[in-house]
């Protein structure tokens, strides 16, 4: 499992962009990262369509974001985390102070 935590810059509506941002593009029939489990303010978790892994999303009360990814394999995981990380670049890369990757 590999954790990522996610410093928005302030004022930032980071957590609410990723999962705005998600869901439009599945609406459209596209996208990597499919959303399961319950729907809360607080937290999310996707499932890849492709690695079949996932990553769980959590807003902290600091606005700060933390991701637990997990995949069966090490080297699906690792899969995982470069595509979790392309998807944040990609999409709220302005919105993004700092990312840290702490490797369980």
């Amino acid at each position: 499992m590999k954790i990522v935590e996610i410093t928005p810059r302030p004022r930032a509506r980071l957590f609410g962009t990723l999962i705005d941002k998600q869901a439009a593009i599945r609406k459209n029939g596209r996208g990597t990262y499919e959303r399961v489990g319950r729907k809360s303010a607080r937290a999310a978790r996707w499932r890849h369509i492709k690695y079949g892994g996932s990553v769980q999303l959590q807003r902290e009360e600091s606005e700060n974001i933390t991701a637990k990814i997990r995949a069966a394999a090490p080297e699906t995981e690792r899969q995982l985390l470069a595509s979790f990380l392309g998807f944040v670049d990609r999409h709220s890369q302005d919105k993004v102070a700092t990312i840290t990757i702490h490797y369980r």
